[in-house]
């Protein structure tokens, strides 16, 4: 496994700065130096990297408040520890934007994870392939985080119609009830794939579900051909990542404007 320093710059270089559309009707603009996303009103869009300095920092907040008002959209700027200046955070918070809770950058190599983390008896994984499928993963996510998650749903949809070697994702049933689901996004010609949306009913937490879902992603990601996996994780999934072997590369926080 790498230092979390390469790691951090591989995966900036790699996702942030030479980052790619997501998903259909998107593109990536390099503005100065600002790399953003725009797409439909339910992909996800805002700013993934920015490399500015004290001098110009407010300048390019403002242009891209005035971009995305623009394209009538409410968007994310998504902060990293380590992006300058110091005091971006404060100078977004003063734009007005909203600063949501932090999660933790992790990563670990796809091939060291443990692949076969049993699961509880009467569960089985299943692929979603089809809306009925994202139907239930939208169901776990809602359940699972309180939230609504229907755009997840359409940006899922959107992907697998269009893209369907982009993005795989599983739901784990219970005698038949989804209880758990996950996707993985893949990003060809990177060393990564991307952990998300992993989610447990609370009555099935605490029963290995979650290492199960990590497991089964990670080895998809392997046979596709990539090195490591990252997770934006929650406090919650944090400590289970460890003790799997993920290291800690950064914090991200989500700056939201609009939503």
């Amino acid at each position: 496994m790498e230092e979390p320093q390469h790691l951090r710059d591989l995966y900036d270089r790699q996702l942030r700065r030479e980052a790619r559309p997501d998903g259909p009707g998107c593109r990536i603009d390099r503005v100065g130096d600002v790399v953003r996303q725009t797409g439909p009103a339910h992909a996800w869009n805002g700013v993934l990297w920015s490399g500015l300095d004290a001098a110009g920092a407010d300048r390019a907040i403002a242009g891209q408040l005035d971009h995305y008002r623009a394209e009538g959209l409410s968007f994310e700027w998504k902060l990293y520890a380590h992006d300058t200046p110091a005091d971006l955070g404060d100078r977004l918070l003063a734009a007005g934007f909203t600063a949501e809770d932090p999660e933790t950058l992790m990563a670990a190599e796809a091939a060291a994870l443990p692949h076969d983390v049993p699961l509880p008896a009467g569960v089985e994984l299943r692929a979603v392939t089809d809306e009925a499928g994202v139907r239930q993963v939208v169901e776990v996510h809602e359940r699972a985080f309180g939230t609504d998650s229907g755009h997840i749903g359409r940006q899922l949809l959107d992907r697998l119609a269009a893209d369907p070697d982009t993005v795989t994702a599983v739901v784990a049933l219970a005698d038949g009830e989804p209880v758990s689901a996950a996707r993985l996004e893949l990003c060809p010609g990177t060393d990564f794939a991307g952990l998300w949306g992993g989610g447990t009913v609370e009555a099935w937490r605490g029963r290995g579900l979650y290492r199960a879902l990590v497991a089964h992603r990670a080895r998809i990601a392997a046979e596709r051909g990539h090195r490591y996996v990252q997770v934006d994780a929650a406090d919650t999934s944090r400590p289970i990542l460890q003790r799997l072997g993920f290291l800690t590369l950064s914090t991200t926080t989500p700056y939201t404007y609009g939503s």
